[in-house]
C-alpha cells in the first residue's frame, strides 16, 4: 500500500493530468512494483501504470477509455503497437476527439474498435492528418506488455 501522502500525490497527479478531469478520491492505493521505478497502481476507482513520473490509465479502464481522445490505426499497425512501437502517422486512419501535444490519448484498431495502447500525443490532433510521416503518439502501455501480464497474476 502507498502511504497516505504518496496516495494523495498520485490522486492529485491523475486528477490534474488525465483527460476529462476524473476527480478520483481514492486514498488507499495498492502498488505492484515491477522494475526500474515502474509499477501498477490499483485504487478503488482506477488502475494505472506508473513509469517514472508519468501515470497513465491501465487498458482495462474501459469506461474511462471509451470517452478518451483516440488515434484509430489500420490493421497493419497492430502488431507493431502490441510490440511496444510508437504510433506512426502512416498507420493512422483517423483521429477521434481533440487533443494537444503531451495529452494522454489512446490508440485503437479500426476493425473491431479495440483499444491497443495508451500514451502521450506528440502532435496536436488538428495536425496529424496533414502529416505524411513521423511519430504521433508515444506508446506507454499496450496490450501484452509487462504491466498487462503482471496484472493478470495480481487480479
Amino acid at each position: 500500500m502507498l502511504s497516505k501522502k504518496n496516495g494523495n500525490q498520485v490522486v492529485d497527479i491523475i486528477n490534474k493530468r488525465w483527460p476529462n478531469n476524473p476527480q478520483f478520491t481514492t486514498k488507499n492505493i495498492r502498488t505492484v512494483e515491477l522494475d526500474n521505478g515502474e509499477s501498477i497502481l490499483i485504487g478503488k476507482e482506477f488502475t494505472a501504470v506508473k513509469i517514472g513520473n508519468d501515470i497513465v490509465p491501465f487498458l482495462i479502464m474501459d469506461k474511462f477509455l471509451e470517452i478518451k481522445e483516440k488515434i484509430v490505426v489500420d490493421k497493419g499497425a497492430v502488431s507493431f503497437i502490441c510490440n511496444g512501437a510508437n504510433i506512426m502517422r502512416p498507420g493512422v486512419i483517423r483521429v477521434e476527439g481533440s487533443f494537444k501535444t503531451d495529452d494522454i490519448i489512446g490508440a485503437k484498431e479500426v476493425q473491431h474498435g479495440k483499444m491497443l495502447a495508451v500514451g502521450f500525443a506528440l502532435v496536436n490532433s488538428s495536425e496529424i492528418m496533414d502529416m505524411s510521416k513521423g511519430i504521433v503518439m508515444r506508446n506507454m502501455h499496450y496490450i501484452g506488455d509487462k504491466f498487462w501480464e503482471a496484472f493478470k497474476s495480481v487480479r
